[in-house]
């Protein structure tokens, strides 16, 4: 059993298979991620919308808000359907999952705050929308029709057509 141990008869090192067997008992070693996307919410999708309608709303008009202050602030709009603050929580993590509200963490001294905020777009993707009307350059046509390569035959494509396209 001393290849487990890494070891061979140098003692010390380890080399090249006790690295590669290091690095294969980190990776099975570590628990998987949560799936947020597959949350349950705990209550009908139809309440659940609404609820997270109302989430968001205290979101947007407060900034982002630790888990606490969402529950203060929940609490005094008087959501209907919202159990308890766990199950506030779980909707949070619902929202998360659908990409309503996002999730960051902010450094204050030693210590981390978790916030949520409304799930904003990237300011490169609010304006590809906006020139979407516009013609594509030639590298994304050719991506958006699953061409690759930057050579005037791609893969796939004949001589006359790659031609054409410049």
């Amino acid at each position: 059993m001393q290849f487990l141990r890494g070891g061979g008869a140098g003692g010390g090192g380890g080399g090249l298979g006790g690295a590669a067997w290091e690095v294969l008992r980190r990776h099975f070693s570590r628990k998987r991620a949560v799936d947020v996307r597959r949350i349950n919410p705990k209550v009908p999708k139809e309440e659940a919308v609404a609820i997270s309608g109302r989430l968001l709303q205290i979101l947007t008009d407060h900034g982002p808000l630790t888990v606490g202050n969402t529950w203060n602030h929940a609490k005094d709009a008087g959501i209907s359907g919202l159990n308890s603050k766990t199950h506030m929580k779980i909707l949070l993590k619902w929202m998360t999952g659908r990409r309503i509200v996002k999730l960051t963490c902010a450094h204050v001294g030693n210590a981390k705050r978790f916030l949520y905020s409304p799930y904003t777009e990237s300011p490169d993707a609010s304006t590809t929308e906006a020139s979407s009307s516009s013609p594509l350059p030639e590298a994304k046509k050719d991506s958006a029709r699953g061409f690759k390569g930057k050579g005037k035959a791609a893969r796939g494509q004949p001589k006359k057509q790659a031609a054409a396209l410049q």
